[in-house]
């Protein structure tokens, strides 16, 4: 960010008339009233009459003194303007660089605070992978004994469908043997 500064600019005052400070009002009627006797000739006798009268020196003299106190004053301005303006630059450095380390400051707490939740959030996860773990061990020593159930009953009805066929073919023959 830059700093802008004011400049004064140049100014003159050509067409204007400018009014005269520190003169009283008789001084103003009585140059009037002469200006006015002078207009009536000729323009360059009439401009010739009054530097020739000494009007000319103290009029331009107040004007210019009229004219470096508004430059002195103009200037003043553009300087206490100008003054603000770093103040306020160095104020809002201050406060941009105040502001980071307060960011820094809260961005570092954050991010221990997440580390804290992730570690919290890790052992709990932990502990779950290990009771499902413990729980899938569970479950296929369960599904190994219920094969073997499985099997045991398999074994035991292939037994007594067997077994039933032998007696039936016994029971007959002793069935035609008791016949006979």
């Amino acid at each position: 960010m830059e700093r802008q500064g004011v400049d004064m600019p140049h100014v003159e005052f050509k067409d204007q008339e400018p009014q005269l400070l520190g003169e009283n009002q008789e001084q103003q009627q009585d140059e009037e009233s002469r200006d006015e006797e002078a207009c009536q000739g000729p323009p360059s006798a009439n401009r010739q009459l009054m530097m020739l009268e000494g009007k000319s020196g103290p009029y331009f003299s107040s004007l210019d003194s009229s004219i470096d106190i508004l430059k002195k004053r103009a200037q003043e301005l553009i300087e206490n303007i100008n003054e603000s303006r770093q103040k306020d630059h160095a104020l809002m450095t201050n406060f941009r660089d105040s502001l980071k380390i307060k960011v820094s400051d809260l961005t570092e707490k954050l991010e221990e605070r997440m580390y804290q939740i992730y570690n919290h959030h890790n052992k709990i996860i932990q502990e779950k992978l290990q009771e499902f773990t413990q729980k899938m061990a569970k479950i296929s020593h369960l599904e190994t004994e219920l094969k073997q159930v499985c099997h045991t009953v398999e074994t035991v009805y292939k037994d007594l469908c067997v077994q039933p066929e032998a007696t039936t073919l016994e029971e007959e023959q002793i069935h035609k043997d008791g016949e006979c």
